[in-house]
C-alpha cells in the first residue's frame, strides 16, 4: 500500500523519558546515535509515507523527510527567551506546512508525540497579525462560508470544533457584536486530537493521521484560501 509505515519502535518513548531526567548535552551526545536510530531515522519515514498521502487531501502542503531543514521539528530548545534552559525538547513535532509557509506559524497539519500524550490535526498556530488579519476578514465577509466551516460534521466527530488561544476582547477594527466574535479574538484556529499514545507503535497510527488530516481539511481550505494561497 502506498503511504505504509509500521509504527515507531518502543525505544521512541524510552528515549523521551531517559532524555526528561538526563536533559543535558553531556547525555545527548552520549545516546546521540541512539536519537538517530530511535527518532530520526523512523520519524523521517514516517514523514515519507505521509507525503505519498497528503496529495490526495492537498497537493499544496508538503513533506519534507529531510533530517534537518524538513518537516520534522529540531529536538535543540531555543532557550534565549525562557527560564527554562534545558537544551533539549522531550517530545517529537512534524508540521507539513503549505509550500508558500517559512515557519512554525504558517498553516500546517502537525503531530505532536511525547512518552504520556500523542495528538495531531491541523491549523495555524499564533500567526502574525498580518494573517490574522487576512482570516478574520474572510469571516466577517464570508460568515456563510466560515459557519459551514465550523459545523462541518466529519470536523465536529473528529475534534469537538475548533480551539485556540485568543485575545479578550474584540481586535482593533471589529465589530465586537459580531456571531462570530469568538473566533474574531482567536490569535490560533486549531482543530487537534489526542490519540492512545500505544497507537504510535504499530500500522494503524499513520491511518488515524490519514483520517484526522482529511478531516481537518474543512479549516485548512478556509484558512489557506482566506491567505490568497492554493490549497
Amino acid at each position: 500500500m502506498n503511504g505504509h509505515f509500521p509504527g515507531f519502535s518502543s525505544d521512541l518513548f524510552t528515549f523521551l523519558k531517559e532524555l526528561e531526567k538526563n536533559n543535558n548535552r553531556e547525555w545527548f551526545n552520549d545516546n546521540k546515535a541512539r536519537y538517530r536510530e530511535s527518532i530520526v531515522i523512523p520519524v523521517c519515514a514516517f514523514i515519507e509515507a505521509m507525503g505519498q498521502r497528503l496529495p490526495h487531501i492537498s497537493e499544496s502542503y508538503i513533506a519534507d523527510p529531510r533530517a534537518n531543514g524538513g518537516s520534522m521539528f529540531r529536538i535543540y530548545r531555543d532557550t534565549r527567551f525562557s527560564r527554562d534552559k534545558t537544551p533539549y525538547k522531550t517530545h517529537v513535532g512534524c508540521q507539513f506546512r503549505h509550500m508558500a509557509g517559512k515557519d512554525a506559524h504558517a498553516p500546517g497539519f502537525y503531530v505532536h508525540i511525547e512518552p504520556h500524550r500523542v495528538f495531531f490535526g491541523g491549523g495555524i498556530w499564533r500567526a502574525p497579525n498580518p494573517v490574522l488579519d487576512k482570516i478574520r476578514t474572510a469571516i466577517v465577509e464570508h460568515p456563510q462560508r466560515w459557519k459551514k466551516t465550523i459545523n462541518n460534521k466529519t470536523l465536529l466527530k473528529r475534534f469537538g470544533g475548533i480551539e485556540g488561544d485568543g485575545l479578550k476582547r474584540a481586535p482593533r477594527g471589529y465589530d465586537p457584536e459580531h456571531a462570530y466574535v469568538e473566533d474574531l479574538k482567536r490569535k490560533s484556529f486549531l482543530v487537534m486530537e489526542d490519540s492512545d499514545p500505544e497507537m504510535i507503535l504499530g500500522p494503524k497510527f499513520i491511518n488515524e493521521v490519514d483520517k484526522s488530516f482529511t478531516a481537518a481539511s474543512p479549516l485548512m481550505e478556509f484558512i489557506t484560501t482566506s491567505l490568497g494561497l492554493s490549497y
